[in-house]
């Protein structure tokens, strides 16, 4: 059985590297970008974990309100979880689509790799709901210039709500930790909210193993990395002590052991809800844990 598992998986892998030569080398995706990277973690694994009626709580319809709700979703990579929170949040079943979507909601979607940002738009079923970019989020200028463009678009000048999925690791390992502390404060001066999934610092360890296993250069910050350890924790305390955001809730770990934390800035208006009336009766209830104020 383990035989035939194993096989299995060299043909799938075989098959890959045919159609993209760089799948399954994950050491030489530096800063994060796989291709591919949903066969190994799965969207359905986050959206369980998450209500889908959390952006309808958060952000309540206004009737001198008409425009979507605006997310930003960083590190977006082939767009898969793009896709999933997209439909998840609204609603929506594989193969439907919906004229009044794109009212309720839209999404820009970043990535430093423009093929798979290019992939992203091929294959997006949603085209006026989700845009897709190629940004390295660490380029003030850039950065600045192509999200003015999309907020001014909805005269705006910050996102609802931001999506920072398995990301935090490499802006870690590839700009040390003032990149991490600047990374963070550039996203909570972006977003109302913001849903984090941190890597743990085994990812870390591991991604370093990778790259020295394929006989590549180091990451040149990982050895002097001073932030380390729980990095759910060392997260949160950024945010919560540095960049005046205040942590609402975790939905629990994925089955990969990473938390998703959903914080809320500190001058968000009192007209929205305090999230913890996402919470039912009973067993929903019992799913979520939330850090009382």
């Amino acid at each position: 059985m383990a035989a035939s598992g194993k096989l299995a998986e060299g043909v799938v892998k075989e098959a890959a590297a045919e159609e993209d030569p760089r799948v399954l080398e994950p050491g030489a995706a530096p800063f994060g970008n796989f291709p591919h990277y949903s066969r190994f973690h799965p969207p359905e694994q986050r959206l369980r974990l998450l209500p889908p009626e959390l952006l309808r709580r958060l952000f309540p319809p206004q009737s001198s309100e008409t425009r979507p709700i605006l997310g930003l979703d960083v590190g977006c990579n082939s767009g898969d979880l793009s896709v999933a929170l997209y439909k998840h949040f609204l609603s929506l079943h594989d193969g439907e689509t919906s004229s009044d979507a794109s009212r309720e909601l839209r999404l820009l979607c970043c990535d430093i790799d423009p093929v798979l940002v290019e992939r992203a738009e091929k294959e997006c079923p949603f085209p006026d709901g989700l845009t897709f970019i190629t940004l390295d989020f660490m380029n003030q200028r850039t950065r600045k210039l192509l999200l003015n463009s999309f907020l001014s678009q909805f005269g705006c000048s910050v996102f609802d709500i931001g999506f920072c999925m398995s990301v935090t690791m490499w802006i870690h390992l590839n700009h040390g930790d003032h990149g991490l502390w600047e990374f963070l404060a550039h996203l909570s001066s972006l977003c109302r909210y913001l849903l984090v999934e941190p890597q743990p610092w085994k990812c870390y360890r591991a991604a370093a193993r990778r790259l020295r296993k394929l006989g590549l250069h180091d990451f040149d910050h990982f050895h002097s990395l001073a932030i380390r350890g729980d990095m759910a924790s060392q997260i949160v305390q950024i945010l919560t002590q540095d960049h005046g955001m205040e942590l609402v809730c975790c939905f629990g770990n994925t089955s990969w052991d990473r938390s998703l934390l959903l914080f809320r800035a500190k001058q968000t208006t009192e007209t929205h809800p305090n999230p913890e009336s996402l919470t039912e009766e009973g067993k929903e209830k019992n799913r979520l844990r939330f850090w009382r104020q």
